[in-house]
């Protein structure tokens, strides 16, 4: 990689590469997202040939998570948001509890300490919302019922895991990793972890409900009136600068000033915008933008990727793999079963959830960093990232094919009822 080009060459060599091996995916029937991967892979240091620059391939990652987002917040209304919050907030509680024990027990029975354990089952517990769009979308599964307990769920996550970013630092120290000055300040000052860990809570929490307060009256007011007035200019240059510009802008001062992260600072962007009537043009004039930084974020990911961890720890990437893939996906069914949801909606939310992606590469390098987590447990996070990803589109076509069995079970089952044959009325978890 030539140093004084890293972003030309990363994103060159990565669409370049990207092209290649999503094309050779296409080909054998794969998903092109193995093949985003793959190309990462090959540009990465683990393999021969040319390395490219991680660094600014992250980078370009995050605005692809950012401008994914901002096109999610664009079709989904608070008022949608608050319909699915019965379902999506609950559920996203339990099963991130659930992966998170299960990811802390198995990382415990291995030797790891419980601060280190528990670490490592957070980053499992929070799913990919990048593979998640991509996988709505493909299936025009956006705007659906299912689709949208999808996405609410995966806000539900987003935020709990900007709360766990911001409290980690602060209770480092005392459970034994790198003790950041300023939290250590604040442990003393209030007089221990249960002092610090509340002040922690109550800012995050504080920052959020301002940063919300103030988007959303002050932004349906603003952000539509600018649009309007671009779009009376009838330049489609200044139209896609506009909501670009918007969308990055909000994102940055989102996360400088209230400290949410730059992914849900977009989403509420592109919600704000969805009522300015302009929600559709925004859409269409970004989607490549979107499309183009997404297929680099996979790529990006494979570049983090060492193919060695599969053969020195196999073991160990199953565990991981499985509490991922099954784990997650049983947590979900049974919440959304719990709440009588549709087998469509069951098995559409339980196969959304079976992978993780960006947060917990996130996640765990703020873990590394602060002494919490070993760096082999990066390893297998990534492990997990890739291969979830590679097999999602299975996940997908498996609660499919499930929603449509049950289906016809329950239409047998009503044909059956007025010879005496049938058990009864099929239960809305069996309804498609």
């Amino acid at each position: 990689m030539n140093a004084a080009h890293p972003l030309i060459a990363t994103i060159g060599l990565g669409l370049l590469y990207a092209l290649i091996c999503g094309t050779v995916a296409a080909l054998v029937r794969l998903p092109p997202i193995v093949g985003y991967l793959a190309a990462g892979i090959l540009l990465g240091p683990y393999t021969p040939g040319i390395v490219g620059d991680r660094a600014t391939a992250l980078e370009l990652a995050e605005l692809g998570v950012i401008l994914l987002m901002f096109g999610v917040g664009l079709h989904f209304s608070p008022a949608e948001l608050l319909a699915v919050r019965r379902v999506a907030l609950p559920g996203a509680v339990v099963q991130m509890t659930t992966a998170t024990a299960l990811g802390a027990g198995v990382a415990h029975l291995w030797g790891w300490s419980w601060p280190a354990a528990v670490v490592f089952g957070l980053t499992l517990s929070v799913a990919s919302t990048v593979v998640l769009l991509r996988a709505l979308t493909e299936r025009n599964l956006v705007s659906t019922p299912e689709g949208h307990i999808a996405v609410g769920w995966l806000v539900v996550e987003d935020i709990a895991v900007v709360i766990g970013l911001v409290i980690l630092p602060g209770i480092a120290g005392f459970l034994g990793g790198v003790a950041v000055p300023t939290f250590a300040l604040q442990f003393e000052v209030l007089g221990g972890a249960g002092g610090q860990f509340g002040a922690a809570v109550a800012l995050t929490l504080g920052k959020f409900a301002l940063f919300v307060a103030l988007m959303v009256p002050i932004g349906r007011r603003v952000v539509p009136w600018a649009l309007v007035m671009v779009a009376h200019l009838k330049s489609r240059e200044l139209f896609t600068l506009a909501v670009l510009g918007m969308a990055l802008g909000i994102a940055f001062l989102s996360a400088k000033v209230f400290g949410v992260s730059f992914a849900l600072g977009a989403f509420f962007a592109g919600m704000v915008m969805h009522g300015s009537g302009m929600a559709t043009r925004a859409a269409e004039q970004s989607l490549p933008f979107r499309d183009a930084f997404a297929v680099l974020f996979f790529v990006a990911v494979g570049m983090l990727f060492d193919p060695g961890v599969l053969l020195r720890e196999p073991g160990a990437v199953a565990a991981t793999l499985l509490i991922v893939v099954v784990g997650k996906s049983v947590a979900a069914i049974a919440i959304m079963a719990l709440f009588r949801q549709s087998r469509a909606a069951v098995w559409t939310v339980a196969a959304a959830l079976a992978q993780v992606g960006e947060f917990s590469l996130v996640l765990a390098e703020q873990g590394i960093a602060l002494g919490l987590l070993p760096v082999e447990g990066r390893d297998l996070v990534i492990a997990a990232v890739l291969l979830s990803i590679a097999l999602n589109p299975v996940a997908f076509s498996f609660g499919r094919w499930m929603a449509a069995r049950g289906g016809r079970r329950a239409g047998a089952a009503r044909e059956e009822g007025p010879e005496g044959q049938a058990s009864g009325p099929a239960t809305p978890v069996e309804r498609s």
